[in-house]
């Protein structure tokens, strides 16, 4: 096994998600265009491997290996072009390849967008190992992976990287670059909006697109969806971190689209955009085409890992079954005919976390699930904030998208843990573009009188607009006034930051799971700094969150 470097200091560490926007073209016009904008440039020799490689959803005997390849110039994400050729894959104990413990050949077609997976097993556990792909005479870069421990194995310590949201016109990836330098990550946890679907502009960026989006209208067809995934894939520090370690992924609504639920979403108009059904099953190939995610439910994201007898990691799909979102101020939020999760998942996960032998059980969960009195915000922060969840301007009580417009399945769930004494339960969350360390109370209203069933710890964007950049402050200004009227209204919320983009890093071991949280210095500086901000923890048994004063 490869030694593995643990040590890291703060040195070296480390928007409005909703929209208001006005269509970028007629729909017919859209549906019919060819690509605005080759993407990505044309390759100076073919076959070529511009798209970086990747591996994802880790087991102790194996991983999934992914790349893209381009076998002729013309042959660009979403195109439909280029020949069928062969693709070798190589996994090897060192960067060398001179000791190689597997290989094998799978063929790109132009069916699957010239991308290719490799389910290799056969794998030692809790093992480095280095991957590349060719074609031709065409090496792609060495990446290195890494397995998860035996599920029997006594592991003293795992730490993962935790990102959400990343808007590419809003700045860039510095996160991925900080979090790819440390070295130290079993792997690394994008807990959805790898991609959004806006046209150039309509999303926001501060007023200011730091670099455009290809294609440059709203993404509707596959061919579109192939295109945007094949853009992102081009950043080279979002290259890097999939260079490093394994990712495990779930998608939130912008890999489809704003506000999605099970059967359309915010931002489709149905007929005008096409069905609804054509688009999400496009958004949803593309998904599968361009990620190394293994689906272990056919056509959702939902699917559960094991790291040793320390992590059990479940991961939800909270767009493909949900039941439309309530307007502001609705009591069908706690209707129990509605569900966020759809039964068969929320069973799923129920008997998962009661069934587990494991000392944490993580769940991977893409919208906030702790609840949320929006309205304890001053006037002056309502209607940003109204903005950023993409919700009516008046009125704003709670935020419907997330658990708190679907409190009969938080209810059911929360009582779950409660009754059967399941402890150690953590919610890794994303979407909100805000940092939060929260208890998670079976009754926010009496609490902290009453019980915590879980915690949650909620990281911010990569790049997509928070609070300041809705009111157009200097950074801290909002959070400085927002943050204790919210923790005063939430009492089982210890700390939000509604200014900052970054990442977190979440260390475990058998005594606690430690969230430290990074800022980023400026999103749309491409050199931009990284530093640590904070560090929230939950010691085992406790069911709840505490601050501590040292990262790890």
């Amino acid at each position: 096994m490869t030694s593995r470097n643990r040590s890291h200091t703060a040195a070296n560490p480390p928007a409005p998600r909703r929209r208001t926007v006005v269509k970028a073209a007629a729909a017919g016009a859209v549906l019919a265009a060819p690509l605005a904008v080759p993407a990505p440039a044309l390759a100076a020799e073919a076959p070529a491997f511009l798209h970086g490689v990747a591996s994802g959803d880790p087991l102790p005997d194996g991983i999934l290996l992914w790349t893209r390849v381009t076998p002729t110039p013309e042959a660009v994400p979403g195109s439909g072009l280029g020949p069928d050729v062969e693709v070798r894959w190589t996994v090897a104990l060192d960067k060398a390849f001179t000791n190689v413990v597997a290989k094998g050949s799978v063929t790109a077609t132009a069916a699957s967008d010239h991308t290719v997976k490799a389910d290799v097993r056969g794998l030692s556990p809790a093992t480095d190992y280095w991957f590349r792909f060719s074609a031709g005479a065409t090496d792609s870069p060495a990446a290195r992976t890494r397995t998860a421990p035996a599920a029997s194995a006594a592991v003293a310590n795992l730490r993962f990287g935790v990102v959400s949201c990343a808007n590419w016109e809003a700045g860039y990836f510095s996160a991925y670059r900080h979090l790819a330098g440390r070295g130290d990550l079993d792997a690394w946890l994008h807990l959805g909006d790898y991609i959004y679907e806006y046209g150039t502009g309509e999303y926001g960026t501060r007023g200011t697109v730091v670099r455009p989006h290809v294609p440059a209208h709203e993404i509707l067809t596959l061919a579109d969806y192939r295109a945007r995934h094949g853009r992102y894939k081009t950043d080279p520090d979002l290259q890097a971190l999939h260079a490093v370690a394994p990712v495990v992924a779930i998608w939130d609504d912008h890999e489809i689209a704003n506000d999605t639920w099970s059967g359309g979403a915010e931002n489709h108009t149905e007929g005008a955009e096409g069905s609804w059904a054509a688009r999400q099953a496009a958004a949803k190939r593309a998904y599968f085409e361009w990620m190394p995610v293994r689906p272990a439910i056919a056509g959702t994201t939902y699917r559960r890992l094991r790291f040793g007898k320390l992590v059990d990691l479940s991961l939800l799909d909270l767009r493909s079954f949900r039941s439309q979102q309530v307007s502001v101020g609705d009591g069908g939020v706690d209707d129990p005919e509605r569900t966020l999760t759809g039964r068969a998942q929320l069973d799923w996960l129920k008997a998962g976390l009661a069934s587990s032998d494991t000392t944490w059980r993580l769940v991977g969960n893409s919208v906030m699930i702790a609840p949320f009195a929006v309205g304890s915000l001053s006037a002056d922060l309502l209607k940003p904030l109204a903005k950023l969840l993409g919700l009516p301007q008046e009125g704003l009580a709670i935020n419907p998208d997330q658990w708190d417009g679907y409190t009969d399945d938080r209810r059911e769930l929360l009582a779950h843990l409660r009754a059967n004494a399941i402890r150690n339960t953590v919610f890794l969350t994303g979407d909100i573009h805000m940092a939060w360390a929260n208890d998670v109370p079976v009754n926010a209203g009496t609490y902290p009188l009453s019980a915590s069933a879980a915690t949650e710890f909620v990281v911010t964007s990569v790049t997509s607009d928070n609070l300041d950049d809705l009111v157009k402050v200097p950074e801290g200004t909002v959070s400085a006034v927002a943050a204790p009227a919210i923790r005063a209204a939430n009492r089982h919320v210890h700390w939000v930051d509604t200014d900052r983009h970054g990442y977190g890093v979440l260390d475990i071991t058998a005594d606690r799971a430690q969230m430290d949280y990074y800022v980023l210095s400026d999103r749309t500086e491409a050199d931009a700094t990284a530093s640590w901000a904070r560090s929230y923890r939950t010691r085992s048994g406790t069911q709840k969150v505490e601050r501590t004063y040292d990262p790890v």
